[in-house]
């Protein structure tokens, strides 16, 4: 069997079958009360009291058609092959039933939600039965030909069916699957902010531990503080992350939020400065805007050798809006270093608003991130 064909015969089944309701008992019921109507008013029906019990008896294969249907298949087309044997063997008249057109459905059904192997088995049984049928009725060669055009329609329209379904259920995946990219490196740009706040904390708290031992426990608690805060996002985000569990959203902080990030009572220092008109902002740029800046304040606090004082300053300029983080650390001679996994994920985070991002040393020393952003970010 070739790559195709094992690639078929393992296919699973879809997961879009709805379960057994209310139409589907309607249904049965329906085709079961038309089979046995047409069983009473037909006198010229051959074994007319078999042929009627057998067609009721196969309408509740229409419950089957969608969560086990190779089993409906079987049992509906597995009725009119029987017909089909008794007819050749008795020589008798018409054996079948207008009504028992319903083993079309479960044909439909077959080949709609049965998986690559039950399709495969399924499809085959039927091709035997539609075979002996064919040969039972003895009909013209325009017969054959009418029949077997029209149960190739029927499987190509459950095939086309078929097919939109699993499209649609590959384009909720992907879109899920880039929302949970999107989450992750949220939960990326907030922990590594965090835990590079409660290492500066440690550091500090070393020296001071020497020096003024009645404020370590100051120390102590920032750190513990820092922590819960971390672990609590943590937890937030890791449940959004999980596919089965339902979550509680709460907003994504925005430039309004970045005063938060402002502290006067530690070295390096860190400074916010926000324009006044930047309170309507398109909700994908505002968060952006958040997380670009609190990357390079945690880029900064981590490599900025000898920095005092850390600058944010968001700004809009005409249609665009400016984000500018500088430090006033030391700067090693010679090229700039390659650019990180932290630094390309900002470039790609503004390259998706239809901005850009730079960095590098600045014009008096330090380091400096800017990025540009249009106010109409792009969604």
């Amino acid at each position: 069997m070739n790559t195709v064909g094992r690639s078929i015969w393992h296919e699973p089944r879809p997961a879009d079958a709805p379960p057994i309701g209310r139409l589907d008992w309607l249904l049965v019921g329906v085709f079961a009360a038309a089979a046995l109507v047409e069983g009473i008013v037909r006198p010229d029906l051959a074994w007319r009291p078999l042929v009627t019990v057998l067609a009721v008896a196969l309408m509740p294969a229409l419950l089957w058609r969608r969560g086990r249907p190779l089993i409906a298949a079987l049992v509906g087309w597995g009725v009119a092959g029987l017909l089909s044997v008794l007819q050749l063997t008795t020589h008798a008249g018409d054996l079948g039933l207008y009504s028992m057109i319903t083993v079309l459905i479960l044909l439909y059904s077959l080949v709609r939600w049965g998986s690559g192997r039950e399709m495969v088995l399924g499809t085959a049984f039927v091709a035997v039965v539609v075979a002996l049928g064919m040969y039972a009725t003895s009909g013209g060669w325009t017969d054959v030909f009418g029949g077997s055009v029209l149960l190739l329609l029927l499987v190509a329209l459950a095939a086309v069916f078929r097919y939109r379904a699993g499209l649609w259920h590959r384009q909720r995946r992907d879109i899920r699957n880039q929302e949970r990219v999107a989450l992750a490196r949220e939960l990326h740009d907030t922990v590594a902010h965090h835990v590079s706040a409660i290492a500066v904390q440690a550091q500090a708290g070393g020296v001071v531990a020497g020096i003024q031992p009645e404020k370590a426990a100051e120390v102590l608690a920032a750190i513990e503080s820092e922590a819960s805060r971390t672990l609590a996002e943590m937890r937030s985000m890791v449940r959004v992350l999980r596919e089965e569990e339902a979550v509680a959203y709460s907003p994504q902080p925005g430039v309004a939020d970045l005063p938060a990030l402002a502290r006067a009572d530690a070295t390096p220092t860190v400074e916010v400065s926000l324009d006044g008109s930047l309170a309507r902002l398109a909700g994908p740029m505002d968060a952006a805007l958040y997380r670009l800046a609190q990357e390079s304040l945690t880029n900064a606090l981590r490599h900025a050798r000898g920095a005092t004082r850390v600058g944010i300053d968001v700004r809009q300029e005409g249609d665009a809006v400016r984000l500018r983080v500088s430090d006033d650390g030391q700067t090693e001679p010679g090229p700039a270093p390659e650019p990180g996994f932290g630094l390309l994920g900002m470039a790609e985070r503004a390259q998706l608003l239809g901005g850009s991002l730079s960095a590098g040393p600045g014009p008096e020393g330090g380091w400096v991130v800017e990025a540009v952003l249009p106010v109409e970010a792009l969604p």
